[in-house]
């Protein structure tokens, strides 16, 4: 027997009961230990950052690299099993000061740098055993014991000796340069950083100002001129050096009477510089006094907003060219402050312009800065305009909406900072290059050896390195990768390339940090000899980028540093996938720009990515606006295996809009298989059917119905095979899906009377066994895809009659198509004629005849002669289907005779007779009524098998029906009796119509010794 079947399935309970099965029979070791030294599939898990629980945008990922895993481990593919936790970086310290209610870096070192690192690092253990429970409920397989972790030594030690090879090669250096800066984390933000996920739509207060033009000798005329200039960052002005035009520009000076001055109640009449297309900024009363180009500009001195402050002193300002200026907004002539932008930083390089950086690490001004000092960029905003209102300066003040950086972990917006970091240079050109060519090129290089889905994959991560800056590898902060650079005061530096090195070229201070992890404080204490002068040098205060820290696990995870052999045995990875919309500038830059510097090649041969989820209603996902959904959540309410086919059947290039409503129409649609699965268990039990006790029935006894459905399987599997081997899973959802409806509204519907009681035992064994196989197949080809359902199946009808089957489903083979049941002759037989059943039906609903009510016929136009001999060869399913008793044909383009009512489609036609008998409304009638009775039988809770005895009073009408069709509703209902009486004590009773027709029924269960 088989266990009893629910009509529908409760996928927490179920997956409840299967999570206690693996962990009792321990399911997964059994996996890995049958693999073990079979052939390899090499797939490297992407670092999750362990710093709070998994959202199911989480899951989305997850479930991809487990559908993957799973299967490659059915097919008998060794693998290494390994998660990995992201632990260093930014995103756990601001988590870690939240905790401890820190507002600055300097709470941190009053707190303690190593006691605000050993809080770190517990932060981390403490959300990896959270997002191992997380991931083990979404029924993803791991070696969880076996987790790698960016915060080890291994993994630290790694980078220190890439990093060795970047300088050996002359690309590692110390660079000034203009950055994103947090103030509230202290620290530089990448580029990569703030291109992922760093920018908001913000309004400012943008101004126009006016910068009196100066004669060569430095001196204001008597009827001054002015640069009109506009800004969006005012504080920035504190720090003008020069103004830049575009030299291709036509340029106007322009008489304007009617801007205001704010300080004054006077017209202003002044003459103003600005680009042409810009004039409307002086209102409808300027005056164009002479047109010229931007190039007739440069040159030009002008009297900075800011000339007072102590750092101006000495800085001639004077405008210069810069291609980059535009006429789309403000007025064609730019500020430009190249200690607080990093565009105008170059642009300063460039032009030999004074540098000003007016800004502390907290975002403050410097003591220098007089009045405001020590007041932050924002704040000083008010003061800034009173000032430059007083000063006769500002021209208009107005609102700016534009997307501005914002630090992506506290969301502090971000000011440029001009700061000394540690780059990696992308363009330099090496004599120790392998390849002579950049490194910029040599990733350009390895980024092509990929298979890149989506394919636009590659032309956007080529365009990131085109156009990528040198990568800021450091951060001015305390739990990271400690940076292995030493640098003297004399200006030499050095990198350590491993633990070994440093010991052997300490001076001072190893003693105190041997026994410790590479991190700070207890690194620092280090201290080496300077290769040029021979003092004592100690490492720079800076942590890496935690890029380096996931763009190093190629190497760290397979010991590239200790265990050569092994690494080589895994190495090139075969397949990496995560989200595609931040990962090509972040982890799968980071790994292809480590793997280069290493071994000049790609660590991964293909990677899948995916775009972004979002809320059902389209927005983004926020906690605080109440459309986040908790991976426990998703779990309890829609289950793990819907949620797995939600993310499955989804185009991974377009972005998923995840929710409810998705979830309960995937349900809809396992609920169809289920359903089928129902079926088979509860028939199965009354006829005591076995699998294995039960001769297998030979090709030849097989209906065309039964070649039909197990070609299609057969088709199935073979797609399943081709799609995810092509790791490409949402056709593969697809086919599935469409293999549960023919399944189930063909196969199952048109062999129902097979599994009755008066189906002769050999097409009944025919059927029975043509249903087990469908189910168990369908069940193996489900299992890396939806796990918990397809054990919970594959245990009641595979191992509840088998003990000598595999333990498990995820212990079997992944089925393989059998060609010699693959017919596509047939499939294409079926599928024309569902098609034609399909338009039948349509041609029914016009003419609004139910589908119980029987037709005498139906014409089908032929679109090819030969056609007809398919239509014949099914013409009983025909006639079921349409509940037709003749099928007849015309021609192509004939016309459907009077009567007739017609549905078409491409070219194919169906006709019904519309004209009914006496006859017909009768038996209609009667099927009417079998259609209530059974709907009456379901909700009394009867089983399929119970004999009944009828009770129906019923019009005149309705009694002829009944008596003309007696044998038919008895047959159909298992009524022993039917009588015109009033029933004595029914188990259930209803006064409903049948078209029409008043009808009083009741039905009385038989016990059966009464039968």
């Amino acid at each position: 027997m088989f266990s009893p079947v629910p009509r529908q399935p409760d996928h927490a309970a179920i997956e409840r009961r299967v999570l206690t099965f693996w962990q009792k029979h321990n399911c997964f070791a059994k996996l890995v230990q049958r693999n073990r030294g079979g052939p390899k599939f090499r797939f490297l898990d992407g670092p999750i950052t362990a710093n709070g629980p998994m959202g199911v945008h989480h899951a989305w990922g997850r479930t991809y690299k487990d559908l993957f895993q799973r299967y490659k481990a059915m097919q008998g593919f060794d693998q290494r099993w390994q998660n990995g936790f992201d632990c260093q970086g930014l995103w756990v310290e601001v988590e870690v000061e939240k905790e401890l209610g820190f507002r600055c870096k300097k709470d941190i070192e009053q707190y303690g740098i190593d006691r605000f690192v050993e809080k770190c690092k517990e932060r981390v253990v403490k959300y990896a055993r959270v997002q191992t429970a997380q991931s083990v409920l979404i029924g993803q397989w791991m070696d969880w014991e076996n987790s790698y972790y960016t915060m080890s030594e291994e993994n630290n030690y790694s980078i220190w000796y890439f990093l060795k090879r970047c300088h050996e090669r002359g690309l590692i250096y110390e660079g000034i340069d203009v950055m994103p800066w947090c103030a509230r984390c202290g620290t530089a933000v990448s580029e990569m950083e703030i291109a992922t996920e760093g920018y908001r739509e913000l309004t400012h207060k943008a101004v126009f100002l006016r910068f009196p033009i100066l004669t060569d000798s430095g001196e204001r005329t008597q009827n001054a001129e002015y640069l009109l200039v506009w800004t969006t960052t005012p504080w920035t002005l504190t720090a003008n050096t020069a103004c830049a035009v575009h030299p291709e520009l036509t340029y106007v000076r322009a008489r304007c009477s009617s801007t205001q001055n704010p300080k004054s109640k006077t017209r202003d009449s002044q003459v103003y510089i600005l680009a042409k297309d810009l004039l409307k900024v002086l209102g409808p009363d300027a005056e164009v006094l002479e047109e010229l180009k931007g190039s007739q500009l440069v040159g030009l001195k002008y009297a900075g907003p800011y000339d007072e402050l102590a750092p101006q002193a000495g800085i001639v300002h004077r405008v210069v060219p810069w291609d980059e200026v535009s006429a789309a907004e403000g007025t064609g002539i730019v500020h430009i402050a190249p200690g607080c932008g990093k565009e105008d930083f170059l642009l300063g390089k460039q032009h030999g312009l004074a540098i000003v950086a007016p800004l502390e690490e907290d975002g403050t001004f410097r003591p220098e800065f007089g009045w405001l000092a020590g007041r932050g960029s924002a704040e000083a905003a008010l003061a800034i305009f009173e000032d430059l209102a007083r000063k006769g300066v500002l021209v208009r003040v107005e609102d700016y909406t534009h997307r501005y950086p914002v630090c992506w972990r506290c969301g502090q917006e971000l000011v440029f900072r001009l700061v000394d970091e540690w780059f990696i240079r992308m363009d330099a050109d090496s004599e120790l290059s392998s390849s002579g060519r950049s490194l910029r090129e040599e990733i350009m290089e390895s980024a092509r050896q990929v298979r890149w889905i989506p394919e636009f994959g590659l032309e956007r991560e080529l365009d990131w390195l085109r156009n990528m800056s040198d990568w800021c590898i450091s951060k001015k902060r305390y739990w990271g990768l400690a940076l292995p650079i030493y640098k003297c005061e004399c200006g030499w530096f050095d990198v350590i390339g491993s633990r070994e090195e440093l010991k052997e070229r300490a001076v001072s201070g190893w003693e105190r940090f041997d026994g410790h992890t590479p991190h700070r404080p207890w690194i620092d204490e280090v201290k080496i000899a300077c290769g040029r002068c021979g003092r004592p040098v100690t490492r720079t205060k800076d942590v890496g980028n935690p890029w380096l820290d996931a763009g190093i696990v190629p190497f760290s995870t397979t010991h590239y540093l200790t265990d050569r052999n092994y690494w080589k045995e895994w190495f090139p990875f075969d397949f990496i996938t995560e989200s595609f919309p931040g990962q090509f500038r972040n982890w799968f830059y980071a790994i292809l720009a480590m793997s280069t510097v290493l071994e000049h090649q790609a660590p991964f041969r293909t990677v899948l990515g995916y775009a972004t989820m979002k809320a059902e209603d389209g927005r983004e996902m926020h906690k605080s606006w109440g459309n986040a959904i908790e991976v426990e959540e998703a779990v309890e309410k829609m289950g793990a295996d819907v949620m797995r086919w939600v993310f499955l059947a989804h185009n991974p290039v377009q972005n998923l809009l995840f929710g409810y409503h998705g979830a309960r129409e995937v349900e809809r649609k396992l609920l169809t298989f289920w359903n089928v699965y129902s079926f088979f268990v509860t028939y199965a039990n009354i006829d005591n059917w076995n699998p294995r006790t039960i001769e297998p029935p030979n090709h030849g006894t097989l209906s065309l119905l039964d070649r039909w459905i197990l070609s299609r399987l057969n088709s199935l599997v073979r797609f399943a095979r081709e799609r995810l081997d092509d790791y490409d899973p949402s056709p593969f959802t697809r086919q599935v899906e469409e293999f549960f409806e023919e399944l189930s509204t063909w196969y199952v519907r048109r062999s129902r009377r097979r599994f009755w009681k008066s189906a002769s035992d050999q097409d009944k064994n025919a059927a029975y066994h043509t249903l087990y196989v469908c189910l168990e197949t369908i069940t193996r080809v489900l299992a890396p895809a939806m796990p918990f359902l397809a054990e919970d199946i594959y245990q009641n009808l595979v191992r509840s009659h088998n003990t000598a089957a595999p333990e498990s489903v995820h212990l079997c083979e992944y089925p393989k198509p059998d060609s010699t049941f693959i017919d596509p002759e047939l499939e294409h037989e079926v599928e024309l004629v569902r098609a034609a059943v399909s338009l039948g039906r349509s041609a029914r609903e016009q003419a609004r005849l139910k589908v119980r009510q029987p037709l005498s016929s139906c014409i089908i136009r032929l679109l090819s002669p030969e056609d007809q001999t398919i239509y014949l060869r099914h013409a009983d399913a025909i006639k079921e289907e349409l509940n037709v008793r003749d099928v007849l044909f015309t021609e192509s383009g004939a016309q459907f005779p009077d009567g007739f009512v017609s549905a078409e489609q491409a070219g194919m036609a169906v006709g019904v007779n519309t004209r009914l008998t006496r006859e017909l409304e009768n038996e209609g009638l009667a099927r009417e009524l079998v259609h209530k009775i059974q709907g009456m039988r379901k909700q009394a809770g009867f089983e399929v098998t119970d004999r009944i005895r009828l009770y129906c009073i019923a019009s005149p009408r309705l009694t002829e029906a009944v008596n003309d069709y007696r044998d038919y509703i008895s047959r159909e209902t298992l009524a022993l009796t039917i009588s015109n009486a009033s029933p004595p004590d029914p188990d259930i009773a209803s006064e409903t119509t049948v078209n029409g027709e008043a009808v009083r029924l009741a039905l009385k269960r038989i016990k059966n010794e009464q039968t």
